[in-house]
């Protein structure tokens, strides 16, 4: 079973029903002990930093989620989902996220002023070198889709793909079973589906 974290907030319903598209099982988990037949987790994330790890706390899903992750499950990340593995973010000062990737969220600035913030559309993926099951069968260069106004810099250790709006950051991030993305797979057709499917196939075989 898939266990999609309900943290009340997030794209939840598209990504569930993209899962179940899938012909996967999957299901929505509020409380830690929710993820105790998970195979897999995925965390989507819309909304703002602090409030997301407000809430994460408040569910006692804040270390669950980081005990899951440094036991060597397979976590997948969706937006937000990737950027409170931080330590933490300049839209939410003070707050820290779980700690997991060395690094501070940044807020895009100094665009040139035909691009807007947030980040929102169509944009390439290109795969940095690295293996990372995640992305296999899908080309660098694919197109998935965005809407961000903060991102995970460029990182040395882990970054597994790129995307550039106006500066380059980190667009999929891969450590062991630890898979994290920017874009949203849920909305971004058969490219963010093979996404899905190939998390999902990593989650059974653990």
């Amino acid at each position: 079973m898939i266990a999609i974290i309900d943290y009340g907030m997030g794209n939840l319903g598209s990504v569930l029903n993209a899962c179940r598209y899938l012909g996967l099982e999957a299901s929505l988990v509020t409380t830690p002990s929710g993820l105790r037949e998970a195979r897999g987790v995925i965390l989507p994330g819309v909304g703002a930093f602090g409030d997301c790890m407000k809430h994460l706390v408040r569910q006692e899903l804040a270390d669950a989620i980081r005990d899951w992750i440094l036991s060597g499950r397979p976590y997948l990340g969706i937006c937000l989902g990737l950027q409170i593995l931080c330590s933490g973010s300049e839209e939410s000062p003070g707050v820290g996220g779980l700690h997991v990737i060395p690094m501070q969220v940044r807020r895009f600035r100094n665009l040139p002023p035909e691009m807007k913030v947030p980040h929102m559309g169509w944009n390439q993926v290109h795969i940095a070198g690295s293996s990372c099951e995640i992305l296999e069968g899908i080309g660098s260069g694919e197109f998935f889709y965005f809407v961000h106004s903060y991102y995970v810099p460029e990182i040395q250790n882990g970054m597994c793909a790129w995307t550039e709006y106006g500066i380059r950051f980190c667009s999929v991030y891969h450590q062991e079973n630890l898979f994290a993305v920017q874009f949203h797979p849920e909305r971004s057709h058969q490219a963010g589906l093979r996404v899905l499917s190939n998390f999902a196939a990593i989650a059974e075989r653990t």
